[in-house]
């Protein structure tokens, strides 16, 4: 930007963000209680300042590449006025939390990042919100400027400028199914055909990690076996308790029930190794640098070294 341009203008980068939050022009017009003419203008201007396109016009609206890119602005300044507006303010005045937004996978929400999301609300005056999705997805809503970290499974195969990696640890699943259903499908082990006819409970339609499981135990790729779809991980350990079918539980979860004689491990020697990282702004301000420090010393003690 040569010297005397004009900087990006805050009205519109709060227009783009209402439009990509809320997924519409009409929506986001009705957010900011304008007209749907005075959305389009703004964002246009925008555009043309930055002689670049920023959103896909689809339903719903979606940012193009550039439009990633100005929305992680919006979202660091909208971080950092906050704060801002939290160290001025004079001692013993009330002080608004900060929204913060992290998206995490639903098995390390339930084990270990469970008490850590609980000790961000008490050390950091922040408003948490937690996105959960399968760890393979939860990348895609820090890259959208939905979140400023979260913890994913899928390692980059190239460097991002945009964002950095953490490695935190690993999870290990154990293959698990309550006494009377090995009983009753495995009573000469974990073979192939009973594999194949015996009902798999699965997280949901994302969910590779039995796919994963198989295929290291046989050596053969397995498209077509009996699954339920349970989304919950409560009610996914719940379902192979109660006989429902077979599965992958994080050891965190299993281990206490294993050793009541409560589960049986299928395959004991046989672990799924799921290694987690932490994605986050590479330039972060001071709020979400802290953020990222607890989750990294939390992941330290928490998740299970990688060899």
């Amino acid at each position: 930007m040569q010297y005397g341009e004009a900087m990006l203008d805050r009205q519109q980068l709060e227009t783009l963000g209402a439009v990509i939050e809320h997924g519409s022009f009409e929506s986001a017009a009705r957010a900011l209680h304008v007209s749907h003419g005075a959305v389009s203008q703004r964002i246009r201007a925008l555009e043309e300042s930055l002689s670049a396109v920023l959103l896909f016009r689809e339903i719903p609206v979606v940012p193009t590449r550039a439009g990633e890119a100005v929305l992680k602005h919006v979202k660091q300044l909208r971080l950092l006025e906050q704060e801002t507006v939290q160290r001025v303010s004079p001692p013993g005045s009330p002080r608004a939390r900060v929204q913060i937004a992290i998206a995490v996978n639903a098995d390390s929400l339930t084990t270990w990042f469970e008490p850590v999301a609980w000790q961000l609300t008490r050390e950091a005056n922040i408003a948490l919100e937690v996105f959960v999705d399968d760890q393979d997805h939860t990348y895609a809503l820090l890259a959208r400027g939905d979140v400023i970290g979260c913890v994913s499974t899928k390692r980059r195969t190239k460097p991002s400028v945009s964002f950095a990696e953490e490695l935190l640890g690993t999870m290990h699943y154990h293959c698990v199914a309550s006494p009377s259903f090995a009983r009753q499908h495995f009573a000469n082990g974990l073979k192939l055909p009973a594999a194949v006819s015996a009902p798999a409970v699965l997280f949901n339609r994302k969910d590779r990690l039995h796919d994963v499981f198989l295929t290291n135990l046989f050596g053969v790729e397995i498209a077509e076996y009996v699954r339920h779809y349970v989304p919950s991980p409560h009610s996914l350990l719940a379902a192979i308790c109660e006989g429902v079918g077979y599965g992958l539980v994080p050891q965190y979860q299993c281990a206490p029930l294993v050793e009541a004689s409560q589960l049986t491990a299928l395959a004991p020697q046989r672990t799924v190794a799921v290694d987690l990282y932490w994605y986050h702004w590479r330039e972060e301000p001071p709020l979400a640098a802290a953020i990222t420090r607890t989750v990294i010393e939390q992941a330290k003690l928490r998740l299970d070294a990688v060899p």
